[in-house]
């Protein structure tokens, strides 16, 4: 396998760090901005653990692409009534299931580029609040 293929790998690794730290630390914006932020750097030392400064440069953006999508996620489902823990779990779920997949090739690139397209196309069609019995009532 070429450095391609390290690259990729750190960059899903990368990915899946975000993911679980948005999930995780969701709530507020300084939490996500932390996320963010730890995600960047626990991309690049996953990098910097399996390779060299390319890797390092994958894991990094791929810690920063997950976690901007995540937390894109998440904090739509918390604004809709979902539960912190609920969402971590899930989230937690998903991160384990993306870093799995990033060791297949050329597959940890396509979760660095799809999971951002997918969370702004949530964020375009996504409700408010959800009604439930509310448009039932009479005003």
């Amino acid at each position: 396998m070429g450095s391609w293929y390290w690259i990729g790998v750190c960059a899903g690794l990368g990915v899946a760090l975000g993911v679980l730290l948005a999930g995780f630390l969701a709530g507020t914006r300084a939490a996500i901005g932390t996320a963010l932020v730890l995600a960047a750097g626990g991309g690049v030392a996953i990098g910097f653990g399996l390779g060299q400064w390319e890797e390092a440069i994958g894991g990094g953006v791929g810690g920063v692409l997950g976690a901007i999508a995540a937390a894109q996620l998440v904090a739509g489902t918390l604004r809709r009534g979902g539960a912190r823990f609920g969402i971590a779990i899930f989230i937690g779920l998903a991160a384990l299931v993306l870093a799995a997949v990033a060791w297949i090739p050329a597959a940890g690139y396509l979760e660095a580029t799809l999971l951002p397209a997918f969370a702004a196309r949530l964020r375009g069609r996504a409700a408010e609040r959800y009604a439930g019995l509310r448009t039932l009532a009479k005003d």
